[in-house]
């Protein structure tokens, strides 16, 4: 049986095990939300976000292999997934919404919270606000400020440009899908060819679902924006003054192969969190969630356990 086997005891490979979907209002949006399957209500609460572009479904792996450990949920953030737009779309106000939604499903019950990419963003400036609120941050390439961007993440920059954003999704969009579909691959898988058949559906379903959205491009717009302007932010507003106020013990997962977050920082970032400790991948992309599940999902145990 492959890594990617039943662990569940099913006898389907985990990432095509969707988690049930329900939604649940949330500052004035139906939020689209997944619970891990089968969980123990003993067990303690999770909360996965996502990243940019991406859905509840990144985490779906993941989130199955550690139904022993944590009781999970995973929203789409407003703009994506199944989740309508919110009239605005930046860190803080996604912040607001998963922090609303926590309350509302786990009461004044500490949660172990995972975020990738700017869902990691959104989880450091949560840490930050709700010290008591978090019993462990699992941050996958997270969007923190960083002085030498990857050359893709400069592709981000100019979506983050009013009127030159747009015209690159728009231009994009007019590629053929299938030139579209490779070229995210490349993106954001560190060895696309090694992933199993069912994360590379997952993926193509999830594309074919943006093109889909009217309001996916505009959402987009709004998150590139947002991660832009936390990383211009003054110091006093960084989210590396956040990662300073994070209490709780803090696993740092990076790719070596990740063109979006550039793995060149990830001793600054470990050194930036008062507890934290590292895993890095070198032969992973951005998702190490999707790539790498149980090696991320080994690191996490370890974390949970200290």
């Amino acid at each position: 049986m492959d890594s990617y086997g039943a662990v569940t005891g099913e006898s389907v490979p985990l990432g095509t095990q969707q988690w049930p979907a329900r939604t649940v209002p949330v500052a004035g949006v139906d939020v689209l939300v997944r619970d891990t399957p089968s969980t123990s209500p003993d067990l303690p609460p999770a909360v996965f976000v996502h990243g940019l572009g991406g859905s509840s479904l990144n985490w779906t792996t993941l989130g199955l292999l550690l139904g022993d450990t944590v009781r999970g949920i995973a929203p789409d953030l407003p703009g994506f997934g199944g989740t309508p737009p919110a009239a605005h779309g930046r860190i803080d106000d996604h912040a607001d919404v998963v922090a609303e939604l926590w309350d509302a499903e786990f009461g004044d019950e500490p949660v172990h919270l995972f975020g990738n990419s700017m869902g990691g963003s959104i989880a450091v400036r949560l840490a930050a606000r709700r010290p008591e609120r978090v019993a462990s941050l699992t941050l996958i390439s997270p969007a923190l400020p960083h002085p030498r961007a990857s050359a893709t993440a400069l592709w981000f920059a100019a979506l983050a440009t009013p009127r030159l954003g747009a015209a690159v999704l728009e231009r994009s969009k007019r590629l053929p899908f299938e030139q579209r579909l490779q070229a995210g691959y490349t993106m954001i898988f560190g060895d696309p060819k090694a992933l199993p058949p069912e994360v590379r559906q997952a993926y193509k379903d999830e594309l074919r679902m943006r093109d889909e959205q009217s309001w996916g491009p505009q959402a987009t717009l709004d998150g590139a924006r947002s991660i832009l302007l936390s990383y211009l932010a003054p110091r006093s507003r960084s989210l590396w003054m956040d990662a300073a106020k994070v209490t709780c013990p803090v696993l740092l997962v990076y790719g070596g192969r990740d063109r979006l977050v550039n793995a060149g920082i990830r001793t600054k970032a470990q050194s930036a969190f008062p507890d934290a400790r590292l895993l890095y991948l070198p032969r992973t992309g951005h998702v190490a969630q999707m790539e790498h599940p149980q090696e991320v999902a080994r690191a996490f145990r370890q974390l949970a356990a200290k």
